[in-house]
């Protein structure tokens, strides 16, 4: 199976932003296709073919994956999608993935051994208290970050979930601005 990048990885294979690559993309200079939750992904082969081109040279070495990795769990797929090509643009250069539902969130964390979770703490099928619980005392897990989200937190809930190990809280409408500063800071990047 073909190599693809994600824009961030585009980016350091060419040695430019990922902005640079998003606005490549856009113009027409590099083909990419988008996933089904959104994210830009560029096939290794068709990189080649426009950094031959434009004479960008290629590197002299396969550049170890060395991102961090953050899963996103919320049922609401606008703010998901928000959130994960946010990050995806950030100039940081993580690998993230969603979850929409307990389940799924449960199979990723043990599948992708997420550095950090951006979890919604109301969701259909689960409680956010009992994902931040199950992650905070596997130890496995229980390194992982967790960063809450909410439209209905007060200052007793904002407590509730740091106990049950929640290393941030957010109220929605959310500031990506600040999420994305907190992300870089939980994950020791800034």
């Amino acid at each position: 199976m073909e190599d693809v990048f994600t824009v961030a990885q585009a980016g350091k294979y060419c040695n430019v932003s990922a902005k640079t690559i998003i606005n490549w993309i856009e113009s027409g200079h590099i083909e990419a296709y988008k996933t089904v939750g959104g994210h830009r992904r560029i096939k290794k082969s068709s990189l080649g073919i426009f950094m031959s081109k434009q004479g960008i040279p290629f590197p002299e070495e396969e550049v170890p994956d060395t991102r961090k990795r953050i899963l996103v769990i919320d049922d609401d797929p606008i703010i998901v999608e928000t959130i994960v090509q946010s990050l995806e643009e950030d100039e940081f250069d993580y690998e993230v993935i969603s979850a929409s539902d307990g389940f799924e969130a449960g199979i990723q964390v043990n599948h992708f051994k997420p550095h950090l979770l951006i979890l919604d703490i109301m969701m259909p099928d689960i409680k956010g208290y009992e994902v931040c619980q199950k992650v905070k005392s596997n130890p496995d897990t229980k390194e992982t970050k967790i960063i809450v989200l909410s439209a209905y937190l007060d200052e007793a809930k904002f407590k509730q979930m740091k106990d049950h190990g929640a290393d941030v809280c957010f109220s929605k409408p959310l500031p990506l601005s600040q999420l994305k500063e907190e992300v870089a800071r939980l994950l020791g990047l800034i």
